[in-house]
């Protein structure tokens, strides 16, 4: 869930930051009780007491560190249950309070309401793509058959899983030729994943699911054998509480590498590697654009780099076995590797090896020795985000200037750049095409965009608009976006995005969001969002998104300056950003509220306690 939280004032003429947390904009203050109360539309709030366990503490590395909300991570507790339910009816409380919140949901789930599609991607010979008519809980999938100018069928609708809406599709993979479609539901926000299969012939009995279910599933992608009997996924052992999946707390340990045959049970599956030793590490199967190989990428936290082994298939004449014995390419974790393509042994990866900003590399399997050969250099500038062979020997890159997103086209073999495609300023939101496909699919958006899906034929060398999405009485023309770069504690330039009414006058108290993430390599860039565009609609208002660093926008050097003992920098360009919105009088600290996610969770968190 994303919360909104307060950025309340700043002390001493703007020398320092404080603020408490709530789910709301204004100011409010600590009573000697710990009772927290806050003033806003003429009203008085007394904030939910929870209490403190000062007695928990313990030791770290040397150090003593007290957490005396402990108790709340035990989500099963009474008191924990209670906490929550406090909580939501107190935020319950003020937001009924506000006097235009229906005119407010009106507007929001009018502008909401719009038809989003997906990017077409082929298999087998047949085209399919997302589709949702605007608030459907869940995108359904539809087939073309044969050709992008059929009549669509609706192939799959995760609607109809459950009443409420809640049964999501969380992953899916089509068999090479298209005969079998296998996918992933999770329910109610579990990471939990039970994959069924059906066929792709979409008449009602094909519709109907084989028998294979394959339970505990997590973090994986299903990848098919070239052959279509089976696939490979990445499981955890079933948890000691299994009866409702997605509550339990325990860390992901002890993940397996598994191949299931279709038509067998899932007890009958193959364990094609665990390392109990390292119980911590997760794992990425994948297969070869050949059918030939396992390619392994072995991971054991959430930063860029990886362990890379490969197995040929041609040893064991194509059949599966238990703990394969793999080519360990990469034995480490001093980098990221990231499979594209392979010619017969000839492998090419997309990687930071020795590049921050990333490369394209290549590995011959039979001369180990050369070890990694640059195919593609790292960009003086720019960071490599994304990599795919299309029409068997066209190289597909995106590049990110300045969190601004484009295309280019190499030669593979050679690594020569042929063209560069002309687009919006703004994000390339997915690339989809195939080795043995003559086009690919691309879908840009922006702030203000809410996506335009492009195609591009390599036989004509053309680039067209395949399908551009709408939004009723939405009209970008009375909006715009700025990009400025904003002087951080150590002087280092932060881009910051501006979405406002066009034209406005800034007098110093224009109602503010500010948005930020900042970690884990994770770019923010521009993307259409309703929520935001209706805040400032709705409050002739301004979002700022800080592209603050822990985020990957210019590459690996950005996402180090951001993490375990630099993480200070993170919550130090948010606030420089907060500090520049208020000394550019765009808005003053009662009107300015900081927003984060996850991680932006962790930083907000951390600049509503500072006081710098």
């Amino acid at each position: 869930m994303r919360l909104i939280y307060p950025f309340s004032h700043f002390y001493k003429s703007f020398q320092g930051l404080s603020c408490r947390n709530l789910r709301a904009f204004r100011v409010f203050k600590k009573t000697s009780s710990c009772s927290r109360v806050i003033s806003d539309m003429s009203l008085t709030w007394n904030y939910p007491v929870t209490r403190r366990d000062e007695s928990f503490v313990e030791e770290l590395h040397g150090i003593k560190v007290a957490d005396p909300y402990r108790w709340l991570e035990n989500p099963d507790s009474e008191e924990t249950k209670a906490f929550v339910d406090a909580q939501n009816a107190f935020t319950d409380k003020f937001f009924e309070s506000y006097p235009y919140r229906e005119k407010f949901r009106e507007t929001l789930t009018e502008i909401y309401d719009y038809e989003k599609y997906g990017c077409p991607r082929k298999h087998g010979n047949h085209y399919y793509y997302f589709h949702n008519t605007g608030l459907q809980p869940q995108s359904v999938l539809y087939q073309l058959k044969n050709s992008l100018d059929s009549p669509r069928d609706e192939f799959f609708n995760p609607n109809t899983l459950e009443a409420d809406g809640t049964a999501a599709l969380n992953t899916y993979s089509f068999s090479e030729h298209g005969k079998y479609f296998a996918y992933g539901i999770s329910k109610s926000g579990s990471d939990w994943v039970t994959i069924h299969v059906r066929k792709t012939e979409n008449d009602e009995q094909n519709k109907i699911p084989l028998d294979d279910v394959v339970e505990w599933v997590k973090f994986s992608s299903i990848e098919w054998t070239h052959d279509e009997a089976g696939f490979f996924y990445n499981r955890y052992p079933e948890p000691e509480k299994s009866d409702d999946k997605g509550t339990e707390t325990d860390t992901n340990l002890n993940a397996m590498v598994c191949y299931h045959k279709l038509g067998t049970s899932q007890s009958d599956d193959i364990l094609v590697y665990k390392d109990p030793s390292n119980p911590e590490y997760m794992y990425d199967p994948s297969i070869s654009t050949d059918g030939r190989y396992i390619i392994l990428k072995i991971s054991k936290d959430c930063n860029p780099v990886n362990k890379l082994w490969v197995f040929d298939l041609e040893k064991t004449n194509r059949r599966i076995i238990e703990n394969f014995d793999f080519l360990k390419i990469v034995d480490n974790f001093d980098a990221e590797f990231d499979y594209i393509t392979n010619d017969e042994t000839t492998f090419y990866f997309k990687t930071n090896l020795n590049a921050p900003r990333y490369k394209i590399v290549k590995y011959d399997l039979t001369r180990p020795d050369d070890g990694f050969t640059e195919i593609i250099k790292e960009h003086p500038i720019d960071v490599l985000s994304f990599a795919s062979v299309i029409a068997e020997s066209n190289l597909v890159l995106t590049y990110m200037h300045d969190v601004k997103e484009k295309i280019s086209i190499y030669t593979l073999s050679t690594g020569k750049h042929n063209k560069d495609l002309p687009i919006p300023i703004g994000s390339i939101e997915i690339i989809t095409g195939r080795r043995e496909d003559t086009e690919f699919f691309f879908k840009f958006v922006s702030f203000l965009n809410p996506g335009v899906i492009y195609r591009y034929d390599f036989t004509k060398e053309t680039l067209s608009e395949y399908r551009a999405t709408e939004v009723r009485r939405f009209n970008s023309d009375l909006f715009e976006t700025k990009q400025v770069f904003v002087e951080s504690k150590d002087k280092t330039k932060i881009p910051v995005f501006i979405i406002s009414p066009k034209h406005i006058t800034y007098n110093g108290d224009t109602p503010t969001l500010l948005y930020g993430y900042g970690g884990f390599n994770i770019n923010i860039t521009p993307a259409f969002s309703t929520s935001w565009l209706n805040f400032i609609r709705h409050y002739n208002a301004v979002v700022a998104v800080a592209n603050i660093r822990g985020g990957g926008e210019y590459g690996e050097e950005w996402h180090k300056a951001g993490m375990l003992h630099n993480k200070q920098n993170v919550f130090d360009d948010f606030q420089s950003v907060a500090k520049w919105l208020v000394d550019n009088k765009i808005t003053c600290p009662k009107k300015l509220a900081i927003n984060g996610g996850s991680n932006g969770g962790l930083l907000v968190g951390a600049c509503i306690n500072q006081i710098i």
